[in-house]
């Protein structure tokens, strides 16, 4: 834990409050927030996952006044993506390495911790929250474990699953030893199951994306959707005969919404495993990249659509659909939008799935890479018009400084370009815009029920991949080119701060760290246990080094002889200037508002900029954001999600003007929460940083208010 000293020191220097793990008992359970819209129970706010909340004490014409009212510091440094769940007076997260923890809303002051003893890593985005009479509980996840908690105490709830958890390598239809699947964005809680998904890895061999519900008193199945299906369920001809036995992917780990009312959940899928070369897996590969509507309370199948058809090009669909209401023709029309990377937003009539705007089936160039059969047209919507750029083009290339733009052009001109859904080659890099990370990502988008806005914050940045063969054999460098190089790059530099470089790990690990690392998993990289001790000495060797063993090869790993040998992912690539900066034109960073009675974008603003760049003058840049923004009747939009700045923005939410701004001690690369606890309200990120050099310490949770009035 950093010292009290320190942080006080901090906090005194921004005239802020420092809470440091005092018990206090608070009340539980529903509270002063009873009422639609004005808590914060759920992730996304509420099942709907609208991001919105009726609460007015924060409004347009008092927002400059907001000042911190209380500060948690977790005792962790590190990054975090937790959108804190607020019940009553209690608000829930997660700290950096996953200890679960309850705080009383108002205050701040730690009501308890739940440690599970396993040290988790990477995201983990909100706890799940179950109440039933006196039966109140908290969902925690750590790496593939999903826990029950009492929400007064934090203690575990022996009776659910095996001593108080469940496994989600379990009843995937595979050796549990070899799976992995955890648990990095809630699901969601229908009456008395929990409904959930999971993070797999992204190359073969990897678990299968089921979607899974478990009862919530008892950890019991109830029930399982295949995403890839198997023999006699629909979608099975859009793979090879056999890949329910060996691919994977097709998961949902970006989160799901629930219509209650009607007991629907809209659950959107990633990619089939491996991301960029298919031929394994011939086909549309249904129901990787679809949004499907299930049946809440059995699992059935109520309708789907496959935003993309046999995905080479790792768009997942980054966040949880939103429930919206439109109104069109003089009807209204409960509907469910769906933003993706690609900067498309595709919106479906709840319960039909009848499209809301009309789409059209676009040509895309065929592969011509040996044994890949892309998908002859991919959808896109012709309303809303794209909330990013789908084609880079010399004029949109940085203009920052002379020598700059000169060097991009250069760089450029010898990338393929063309804009959206161009396959991968093996002779040169392909242009990818929006980047890998999107267009939209995680941090989920926010509908406003009183003006029909829908707010979308967006990263305009373009990357860069390609294709290489595998050297072959199980040597070092064969099984880094595998299952590394698609995340790390060929050269092991990774691309900070999203993926490390492992350059150097050798002095910063060490080899059973290593090891352990590829066994277990760490952060958002999956295990894989399926590897021999032999291969991952090799792999530990060449990853630490860069050079092969010196003695023998590695036996080959346990995959089906279906996966893919042939080709590997080059590695993602962001297309920086030789200073680091976005080799494009600004905006690099957006957060837009679509009319969604109308389909027109109302206003689109720059969201993020590098503080440095601005002390030059240059402004409104935009910068690559992680988070996503909230939406209240006081008329305002909120939002961080900036790598680079630290800022916390408030935004009038019907013209998109910039209200107040505040400069946080690390950055929030997390979506905000509000409440009202005591007749206050509270606006309320985790402030994680991390995502940056200049991201900040991190492990904070920072809360706002209006100045309390002295009797």
């Amino acid at each position: 834990m950093r010292s009290f000293l320190a942080w006080s020191t901090l906090a005194a220097a921004f005239a802020l409050p420092v809470v440091v793990g005092a018990l206090v008992v608070g009340r539980q359970g529903a509270g002063s927030n009873a009422g639609r819209y004005r808590g914060w129970a759920a992730y996304g706010g509420n099942n709907e996952q609208n991001r919105y909340s009726s609460l007015t004490q924060i409004n347009r014409t008092n927002v400059r006044q907001l000042e911190v009212a209380w500060m948690y510091e977790t005792g962790e440094g590190g990054p975090m993506q937790t959108q804190p769940v607020v019940v009553g007076d209690v608000l829930y997260g997660y700290t950096p390495s996953h200890k679960t923890f309850a705080i009383n809303a108002a205050t701040g002051e730690r009501l308890w911790t739940f440690d599970s003893g396993i040290a988790g890593g990477g995201p983990n985005r909100a706890i799940m929250y179950w109440a039933d009479g006196r039966d109140r509980r908290v969902f925690s996840a750590v790496n593939n474990f999903v826990y029950a908690l009492d929400a007064r105490t934090g203690k575990v709830v022996e009776a659910f699953g095996a001593a108080g958890r469940i496994d989600l390598r379990d009843h995937l239809g595979r050796d549990a030893a070899s799976q992995g699947m955890r648990l990095t964005t809630p699901g969601v809680i229908y009456r008395d199951v929990m409904i959930v998904g999971g993070r797999v890895g992204e190359g073969l061999p990897t678990s299968p994306g089921h979607i899974r519900a478990y009862d919530v008193r008892t950890g019991a199945l109830r029930w399982t959707f295949h995403t890839i299906p198997h023999p006699g369920e629909f979608g099975y001809e859009t793979w090879p005969k056999e890949a329910w036995t060996y691919s994977g992917g097709a998961n949902n780990w970006a989160g799901m919404a629930l219509d209650e009312a009607r007991g629907i959940v809209y659950i959107p899928t990633g990619s089939a495993a491996s991301d960029f070369y298919g031929a394994d897996r011939a086909g549309d590969n249904l129901f990787a990249n679809s949004l499907i509507a299930l049946d809440a309370r059995t699992g059935k199948r109520r309708w789907h659509f496959q935003v993309v058809r046999h995905d080479i090009w790792d768009r997942d669909l980054p966040a949880p659909p939103t429930l919206v209401t439109v109104r069109q023709g003089g009807r209204t029309i409960d509907a469910v939008a769906q933003a993706t990377k690609h900067g498309a937003l595709f919106v479906f009539d709840r319960v039909t799935g009848a499209t809301i705007f009309p789409i059209e089936y676009q040509t895309f160039p065929p592969s011509a890479m040996p044994g890949e059969v892309t998908a002859d047209t991919q959808p896109m919507p012709t309303r809303p018009a794209p909330f990013a750029r789908q084609r880079l083009t010399e004029d949109q290339l940085t203009n920052r400084t002379p020598a700059a733009r000169a060097w991009a052009i250069t760089q450029f001109q010898a990338l393929r370009g063309g804009g959206l859904f161009v396959p991968f080659d093996a002779d040169r890099q392909t242009v990818v815009i929006p980047g890998f990370d999107g267009g939209a990502e995680w941090g989920g988008q926010a509908f406003d029920p009183d003006t029909h806005f829908y707010y979308v914050n967006a990263n305009d940045l373009a990357w860069t991949g390609g294709l290489a063969p595998l050297t072959g054999g199980e040597s070092g460098r064969a099984l880094y080119e595998q299952h590394c190089a698609s995340c790390h790059r060929d050269d092991r530099l990774g691309t900070p701060p999203q993926i490390p470089s492992l350059v150097g790990i050798a002095e910063r690990r060490t080899f059973s760290q290593m090891a352990a690392a590829i066994r277990q998993g760490v952060g958002r990289m999956p295990g894989y246990p399926t590897l021999s001790q032999m291969s991952v000495n090799a792999l530990v060797q060449y990853m630490g080094t860069g050079q092969e063993a010196r003695r023998g090869q590695a036996p080959p790993a346990a995959t089906s002889p279906l996966v893919n040998t042939a080709f590997r992912f080059t590695g993602y690539r962001k297309f920086l200037d030789p200073d680091g900066y976005p080799a494009t034109a600004p905006p690099w960073g957006t957060l837009t508002a679509i009319n969604l009675d109308t389909g027109h974008h109302a206003w689109q603003v720059p969201l993020g900029e590098h503080p440095e760049l601005v002390a030059k003058g240059l402004t409104n840049t935009g910068s690559e954001n992680y988070g996503g923004p909230i939406v209240t009747a006081g008329g305002l939009v909120f939002i961080a999600a900036g790598v680079h700045d630290r800022k916390l923005r408030a935004f009038d939410k019907t013209t998109g003007a910039l209200l107040w701004e505040t400069v946080m001690l690390s950055s929030g690369n997390a979506t905000p929460a509000t409440y009202q606890v005591n007749g206050r309200q509270f606006v309320v990120i985790a402030a994680g940083g991390g995502r940056s050099r200049t991201g900040g310490p991190g492990g904070v949770y920072v809360a706002y208010a209006l100045p309390q009035r002295l009797p």
